[in-house]
């Protein structure tokens, strides 16, 4: 399962652990019992999530491939409860890939930490320049310093936090919901909201009845209850 973020950035599900019930196998083992019916298993997924008995969702976990700009790939290592494999440029070469957005964005007057896009077209279209032209001009310079014989592990710190990187990165659901509730939410920034927003879709589509009970009882942000009335965003395969 994957989706297509930003210009060319992905979130792919590579694998899980667990499914939809392995929070109530969890739980009820401290009562030597297991799975029940549907309806009882359910109820009590909610019952877990409504009153923050959390550790049996630590029993899902999801294992991602991610294609995000270095910028977005620094506030994802803040969410330490997880795995994370980067990919190295000491040792590969970093592509002619890097984040354009669509449209500049100026400070949001009514929320301090988040900004909107601009109407102004002028300042759009110098700025949108100003960016390309700049991007362009470091990586000729990258690729300068390679021709010359200079070693990819130090040619590569002239390069700005808008090149794109890749990960594997490895989570359980009880903290991937913590990602949730700080990154699905507009006072996070717009970038690093299009990756919780498509990692919640593969959260919702493999785990529904966890998802639910996480929206209904748990979730802070102000984003998912909108995207899912929106019908979410469309899957790449």
């Amino acid at each position: 399962m994957e989706f297509n973020v930003l210009d060319k950035g992905f979130v792919r599900l590579v694998e899980t652990m667990g499914n939809d019930f392995s929070p109530v196998q969890s739980a009820r083992v401290s009562f030597g019992k297991g799975l029940t019916t549907k309806e009882r298993d359910i109820k009590l997924i909610n019952y877990l999530m409504e009153h923050k008995h959390h550790t049996p969702f630590e029993h899902i976990v999801f294992k991602f491939h991610l294609k995000l700009p270095i910028f977005v790939m620094r506030q994802l290592v803040r969410h330490r409860i997880a795995s994370i494999n980067e990919r190295s440029g000491r040792y590969t070469e970093f592509k002619t890939e890097w984040y354009i957005p669509d449209r500049v964005r100026v400070p949001d007057s009514k929320n301090k930490q988040g900004s909107i896009k601009t109407d102004n077209e002028e300042m759009n279209a110098k700025g949108i320049k100003i960016i390309k032209e700049e991007l362009e001009y470091i990586y000729k310079k990258y690729q300068e310093l390679l021709s010359m014989g200079v070693a990819k592990e130090l040619a590569r710190i002239i390069l700005p936090t808008s090149m794109y990187t890749e990960c594997y990165w490895t989570i359980n659901c009880r903290s991937l919901m913590n990602f949730l509730n700080l990154r699905a939410d507009s006072h996070a920034q717009y970038e690093i909201q299009q990756y919780a927003i498509a990692i919640a879709e593969i959260f919702k589509k493999h785990y529904p009845n966890v998802y639910n009970a996480f929206l209904t009882y748990e979730y802070r942000g102000d984003i998912l209850n909108r995207r899912d009335e929106e019908n979410g965003i469309e899957e790449t395969y």
